[in-house]
């Protein structure tokens, strides 16, 4: 009798712990689709050259894809290098959301390959906008080497001097002659080493903006960009080099 009892009292115990822990479980309630198949997607990069732009927003095919506003200098996605979008002939939308906003919105539609990878850079000012899409070729290096290649999206409102790139730790110009609105391919450059970059006008030491510091990664690949206004040295809209890792 009293094993009985003792074993009825073991059942009432499991079957409180099964209701416990069933009681205790949280189901993921997924508000956004994850996406795990990219056969049919391209990749995309988002880069801000457009002077004053302050809150734009990135729509394909009428639906927003950036979550935080996009000003000048910034790109999307801010943390990971692209973001998927499927493949094949997209509308794309970008703008300033606020109603007293200036800025005038651009639309341009892009036949988008599918397993390719796009920077599209955005120039010029809000009151003239424009875009270029330029391929990403991402190629891994099999030896120790990162990448590096420069685009040219300076705004100026009169014909200014193509540009060259000077790297001060190989003494020597690394990239010559690049118009605005230009991108180079990419070259192979030493990883682990930090190296300064200055921008001079086309065959002359005549100095428009320097980037300090860069210390590519091996393996990755890098854009340097030229931006802000050609004439402008002071301010937040001033001519500067930045860069961007592309993978």
């Amino acid at each position: 009798m009293k094993s009985i009892k003792i074993n009825i009292q073991r059942v009432s115990y499991l079957l409180f712990c099964g209701v416990f822990i069933i009681s205790c479980t949280k189901s993921f309630d997924e508000k956004t689709a994850q996406q795990t198949d990219f056969s049919n997607s391209s990749l995309i990069q988002v880069y801000m050259a457009t002077v004053s732009a302050t809150r734009n927003y990135v729509y394909v095919d009428g639906k927003s894809v950036t979550g935080a506003a996009l000003s000048l200098g910034s790109v999307y996605p801010a943390i990971g290098y692209a973001s998927s979008i499927p493949g094949g002939f997209r509308s794309f939308l970008i703008k300033d959301t606020l109603s007293t906003s200036t800025q005038l919105q651009l639309s341009f539609a892009e036949n988008m390959k599918v397993g390719k990878n796009y920077t599209i850079f955005m120039y010029d000012t809000i009151n003239s906008p424009r875009q270029k899409t330029i391929e990403t070729d991402i190629v891994i290096p099999s030896d120790s080497t990162a990448r590096l290649r420069f685009a040219n999206f300076v705004f100026s409102k009169t014909a200014v001097p193509a540009v060259d790139i000077f790297s001060k730790r190989q003494n020597t110009n690394v990239f010559t002659n690049i118009q605005i609105s230009e991108a180079t391919d990419y070259i192979k450059y030493p990883s682990a080493l930090t190296d300064t970059f200055y921008v001079r006008e086309t065959g002359t030491t005549n100095l428009l903006a320097t980037l300090n510091g860069l210390t590519p990664i091996r393996k990755r690949s890098y854009t340097l960009v030229f931006r802000g206004r050609y004439q402008t040295t002071t301010g937040t809209i001033a001519r500067t080099l930045s860069s961007f890792s592309n993978n």
